[in-house]
């Protein structure tokens, strides 16, 4: 039995590296703004997930965010760095999955750098609140699912191959590297 990917006459593989990877990575953050930050729990026994918005995406492909200094996620980093992140930036495209390291600091100068007065909404006495902290990831290796011409064009392909019963995905896949 064929694969989806034998079956097609397209090339859909195509493993990034470098800045090609950033890129990627900034591509999908820009629409997904959100991510999902997976690390372990206290005991180990799980992985504990939350939502994060990026603030920066930096020319290395860390990940930038600011968090409470008395969260989860803080204490769950502090004690085991390893970090997995998910980010989807539509219903049908942009998928990534990041592995890496995560690390915290109380970083003054970059916490001015990433601030936005409508943090304000968590950290209610501003840029000098005491809880901000800066958390930063850093992926070693990654994994996405893209389509190479937008929704439009791979839905339009999806509906034509259904037509003549021929596979016409337009799907792009590949790992990223750091």
């Amino acid at each position: 039995m064929n694969s989806i990917n034998q079956n097609q006459v397209e090339t859909n593989r195509q493993d990034l590296s470098g800045a090609k990877a950033v890129a990627k990575l900034r591509e999908v953050v820009k629409e997904a703004k959100t991510g999902f930050l997976c690390t372990s729990t206290s005991d180990g026994s799980e992985l504990h997930s939350r939502p994060m918005s990026v603030r920066v995406v930096d020319d290395a492909g860390s990940l930038w965010f600011l968090c409470a200094g008395d969260s989860h996620t803080v204490v769950d980093v502090d004690r085991d760095p390893a970090a997995i992140m998910f980010f989807q930036s539509s219903p049908y495209s942009g998928f990534v999955r990041l592995t890496g390291k995560a690390v915290t600091s109380r970083d003054r100068a970059k916490i001015h750098e990433l601030w936005s007065p409508l943090l304000k909404t968590w950290f209610t006495e501003g840029e000098d609140d005491p809880r901000i902290t800066v958390l930063k990831v850093t992926p070693d290796t990654g994994y996405y699912w893209d389509n190479k011409h937008g929704d439009m064009i791979a839905g339009m392909k999806m509906v034509v191959g259904a037509a003549i019963g021929q596979t016409m995905d337009d799907s792009i896949e590949g790992t990223l590297k750091f």
